[in-house]
């Protein structure tokens, strides 16, 4: 990430935003683990050259539209997912989260790997972490988001997010004997093209 610096405006086009689901409670065989990708999102990077700090001195900014949230793939279950039952999960999600809900992450301290500048060949990727402040529905709450760079330019990274540290109650049916892990993942893939001259 090295050779990137300057101001770089990431969107969909970008790469991708995932949120994944798993299931808890008695009926949990009758549930999917879901995987639905947050359609409309935008971020900026900035990464300062060598002398304002580098890598270790950028900055990351990023809205999620949460009211966005696709239904794109769902594991397990009694019966494969239908296209209704894609609409549904995104009309319960809709209610859960708010039609107009959004998700803001701002970092705090970006802190690379010793070879972060581009991935070892033939070894492991290289990588780092990023931490900040996630906020949703007006709370705040601390986030680590664990970052590889398989290739120049390319990263990949994840995390977990409670949703009742946002007041957020996990979704329950049949009684309460099927429901959503309180514990979702999201991931997100990124390419960042170098810009002439180092800025946006």
């Amino acid at each position: 990430m090295a050779d990137f610096t300057g101001t770089h405006e990431l969107r969909p086009g970008s790469g991708r935003v995932l949120v994944k689901t798993g299931r808890a409670g008695l009926a949990a065989r009758a549930g999917h683990d879901l995987t639905l990708e947050i359609v409309r999102w935008s971020a900026r990077v900035t990464v300062p050259d060598a002398e304002g700090g580098g890598l270790s001195a950028a900055t990351v900014t990023a809205e999620l539209d949460l009211g966005s949230l696709a239904v794109r793939e769902g594991t397990g279950g009694a019966k494969p997912l239908t296209e209704r039952d894609r609409r549904d999960i995104q009309g319960t999600a809709g209610k859960i989260l708010g039609e107009a809900a959004k998700a803001t992450f701002t970092s705090s301290r970006v802190i690379p790997s010793s070879s972060a500048s581009a991935a070892p060949a033939g070894g492991t990727p290289a990588g780092g972490a990023i931490e900040g402040m996630l906020t949703m529905r007006g709370t705040s709450r601390p986030l680590r988001l664990q970052v590889v760079s398989p290739a120049p330019g390319q990263y990949r990274g994840s995390a977990t997010v409670k949703q009742t540290d946002f007041g957020i109650t996990p979704y329950s049916g049949f009684f309460g004997t099927l429901k959503l892990k309180d514990e979702i993942g999201v991931e997100f893939e990124v390419t960042i093209e170098e810009i002439p001259n180092g800025s946006a």
